[in-house]
C-alpha cells in the first residue's frame, strides 16, 4: 500500500473512530442527562431509537449523493454536522433540544460510514479492499469500546463535558478531511448517465446478487446486536457476575474485534476469498451462539463470546468488500443500502432479544444462532451459481472449512 493510501486510509479510520466514539461517549452519560432534564425511560427509549432510525433512513440518501458529488465534501459535511450537533447536546437544557440534536446526530453522524467505504471501494485493489475495510472497522470497534471509558471519566467533572470533547474531536476529523483527504472520485464520464442514480439501478442492486450480500449484512448485524443487547444482563443474572467480570466481558469483546478485524480479515480473505469467510464465518458464529446459551461457567461464557465475535468480526469487511466489488459505478449508493442493512439489524437485534429475554433467557441466543445458520445456509446455496461471487481457491476454501468446524467443535466440548 502506497504512502498515500496509508495516509487517505488512516484519515477515514480516525473520522470512524471518532463518529463511534462520540456514540459510544452519550450511552453512560445519557441516563443522569435525561433525569436531570425530569425524564424518564421513554425518553430515553425515544432518544435512542430515533438515532438509528435516522442512520437507517439517511445512510442510503448520503451514498447516493455522494455518487453524484463525490465522497470527500459529504464526509465532510457528515462529520462537521456531527460536531455541531454533539456541542448542541452539551447545551442542552431541555428535553425537546436533547431530542433534536439527537436527531440531527444520528441523521448526519450517518454520511461517514457509507460514504467511506465507498472511498476504499472506488481506489483499493481488489486483493486488498477487505483488508482496507476491515482497518475502518476496527478503528470503529476502537470507538465503540473506548467512547463508554472516555464519556464515564469525563462525566465526572461534568455531565456536559464528554459531548465537548466529542465535538472538539470532530471538528479535528473534520479539518483532517478538508486539508488531508483528496477526492477520490473519478472525473465524470462523458456518459453521465453511467454515473446517475436511478430506480433501475436501486432495483438491481436490491433485487439482484448485491440483494442477497444486503440480506446477509442484515442477517451479521442482527445477530451481533442480539448479542450485545442483552449479554451483560444474561452474564449477570445467570452467573451473578461482578462489575468488574462484566468489564472483563467486555474488554475481551473489543480486543477480539478489534484483532480480527484489523489484522486477520486481510490475510485470510486474501488467501481464500470473501466468500469462504462468510460462509465458514455464519456457521462458526451459530455454533459459537449457542455455546454461549449452553455455557455452564463464566469461562466458558468468554471462551464463546470470543468466538463469536471473532467470526462476526471476519464476516463484516468480508461482506463490504463483495458488496463494493458489484457496486461498480454506484459505490456510494450500494454502500449507503448497506449501511442502511446493518443499521436495520441493530434496530431489530436488541428489540427481539429484550422480548425474548423475557420468556427465557437463553432463547436470544437460540434465536441468533438459528438466524445465523439460515444466513450460511444461503451463502451456501443462493450464491452458488454466481460466477462473479465464487471464491478464488476451492481446495484452500475446503481445508480452511474443515480446520475451523474441528477448532470450534473441540471447543465446544471443553467448554462444556
Amino acid at each position: 500500500m502506497s504512502t498515500a493510501s496509508h495516509k487517505n486510509v488512516g484519515v477515514l479510520a480516525f473520522t470512524l473512530l471518532v463518529v463511534m466514539l462520540g456514540y459510544g461517549i452519550v450511552l453512560p452519560v445519557m441516563p443522569f442527562y435525561i433525569e436531570r432534564l425530569g425524564a424518564g425511560g421513554r425518553e430515553l427509549g425515544w432518544l435512542t431509537s430515533t438515532y438509528s432510525l435516522m442512520q437507517l433512513v439517511c445512510a442510503p440518501l448520503w451514498g447516493m449523493l455522494s455518487d453524484r458529488v463525490g465522497r470527500k465534501p459529504v464526509i465532510a459535511v457528515g462529520v462537521l454536522g456531527y460536531a455541531v450537533t454533539l456541542f448542541l447536546f452539551g447545551l442542552a437544557t431541555e428535553f425537546w433540544m436533547l431530542f433534536v440534536a439527537r436527531t440531527l446526530s444520528g441523521m448526519l453522524s450517518s454520511a461517514a460510514m457509507p460514504t467511506s467505504m465507498a472511498y476504499v471501494g472506488d481506489n483499493a485493489p481488489e486483493g486488498e479492499r477487505s483488508a482496507r475495510m476491515g482497518q475502518l472497522g476496527a478503528a470503529m470497534g476502537a470507538g465503540i469500546i473506548a467512547g463508554p471509558l472516555l464519556g464515564g471519566l469525563l462525566s465526572a467533572r461534568s455531565l456536559s463535558l464528554p459531548f465537548f470533547v466529542g465535538a472538539g474531536m470532530a471538528g479535528i476529523s473534520f479539518l483532517l478531511v478538508l486539508l488531508l483527504l483528496p477526492e477520490s472520485r473519478p472525473a465524470p464520464a462523458p456518459n453521465r448517465e453511467k454515473v446517475r442514480v436511478t430506480g433501475v439501478a436501486l432495483r438491481r442492486a436490491i433485487f439482484g446478487p448485491t440483494g442477497l450480500l444486503l440480506l446477509l449484512i442484515f442477517i451479521m448485524s442482527f445477530g451481533l446486536a442480539n448479542f450485545q443487547g442483552i449479554i451483560g444482563l444474561y452474564v449477570v443474572d445467570k452467573f451473578c457476575a461482578t462489575t468488574s467480570q462484566v468489564g472483563t466481558l467486555w474488554m475481551v469483546i473489543g480486543a477480539v474485534l478489534i484483532l480480527g478485524q484489523g489484522g486477520l480479515t486481510g490475510p485470510l480473505t486474501k488467501r481464500f476469498g470473501e466468500l469462504t469467510v462468510i460462509r465458514v464465518g455464519l456457521a462458526i458464529g451459530a455454533l459459537a451462539f449457542a455455546r454461549i446459551a449452553l455455557a455452564a461457567s463464566f469461562v466458558a461464557l468468554l471462551l464463546a463470546v470470543a468466538f463469536f465475535v471473532l467470526t462476526l468480526a471476519l464476516i463484516g469487511p468480508a461482506l463490504n468488500s463483495y458488496v463494493s466489488r458489484l457496486a461498480g459505478n454506484h459505490q456510494g449508493t450500494v454502500m449507503g443500502l448497506s449501511s442502511a442493512a446493518a443499521s436495520l439489524g441493530r434496530v431489530v437485534g436488541p428489540l427481539l432479544a429484550g422480548f425474548l429475554f423475557d420468556r427465557n433467557m437463553q432463547y436470544p441466543f437460540w434465536s441468533g444462532a438459528v438466524t445465523l445458520m439460515l444466513g450460511a445456509i444461503l451463502a451456501v446455496s443462493l450464491l452458488r451459481g454466481d460466477r462473479k461471487l465464487q471464491p478464488p481457491h476451492g481446495a484452500g476454501a475446503q481445508v480452511l472449512l474443515a480446520g475451523l468446524l474441528v477448532v470450534s467443535l473441540g471447543c465446544s466440548v471443553a467448554v462444556t
